[in-house]
């Protein structure tokens, strides 16, 4: 692994998983096989971060979380939608169905690592973070913004940028920035799959709490 610093912000190698496909994805993932019937739903909208590659669906940080506020009993349901390689563009295409199919409470976007891997322009990602957020205010649903980081080779400029913009993003549609949630799982190689690029099984119980922790509040007020 390879990690770099500018302007207070840990970035590493680990946005390379973005990258790779993941099959069997489905819109229908929820953490339980038992479903409540439930006045929140939470969408999350994201690429392999959260569609947990190279894991049993169960062991996905996103079903985790699932069973986590089951087990305690907050009726929350959890919709995966996550799909391995996501970038904004196809988000932006695929969200007005997922709205109309599972109508969420809230979304969550955890998006745009490989926008800026890929080297899209920052302010295209920027463009399809705001009409992603749109759609789903139309659509009735409370959004909360997923803060990404990418490795700093891509030039300072580019970096800045790319980090600006989800505070931007955030600011301009008043919508919750949340902290990047593997600031410190990728630091430790104990919870990295053995290509030391993804996280692994251990890591994902970590990632859920933090997620609840950032999450709970916001939703249930």
């Amino acid at each position: 692994m390879v990690f770099c610093h500018y302007s207070g912000r840990r970035t590493y190698w680990a946005f390379l998983l973005l990258l790779i496909p993941l099959f069997g994805f489905s819109d229908h993932l929820h953490g339980s096989e038992q479903r409540t019937q439930s006045s929140y739903s939470l969408l999350v909208l994201g690429d392999s971060l959260s569609a947990g590659y190279g894991l049993e669906q169960q062991q996905g940080w996103v079903s985790l979380l699932q069973n986590l506020w089951y087990n305690e009993g907050i009726q929350i349901d959890v919709i995966n939608a996550a799909i391995s390689g996501e970038t904004s563009d196809g988000a932006l295409a695929r969200l007005p169905r997922l709205l109309e199919q599972h109508r969420p409470s809230h979304v969550l976007i955890e998006l745009g690592g490989n926008d800026g891997l890929q080297g899209h322009p920052v302010t295209k990602l920027k463009s399809n973070l705001i009409q992603i957020v749109n759609l789903a205010q139309a659509a009735g649903a409370e959004v909360f913004l997923q803060d990404m980081q990418i490795p700093t080779n891509y030039g300072r400029r580019y970096t800045q940028m790319f980090a600006d913009a989800y505070d931007e993003v955030a600011r301009v549609q008043n919508v919750p920035l949340l902290p990047f949630f593997l600031e410190s799982v990728a630091l430790n190689p104990e919870l990295m799959q053995n290509d030391g690029i993804h996280p692994n099984a251990q890591a994902q119980p970590q990632i859920a709490e933090f997620m609840r922790q950032q999450l709970t509040p916001l939703i249930v007020e």
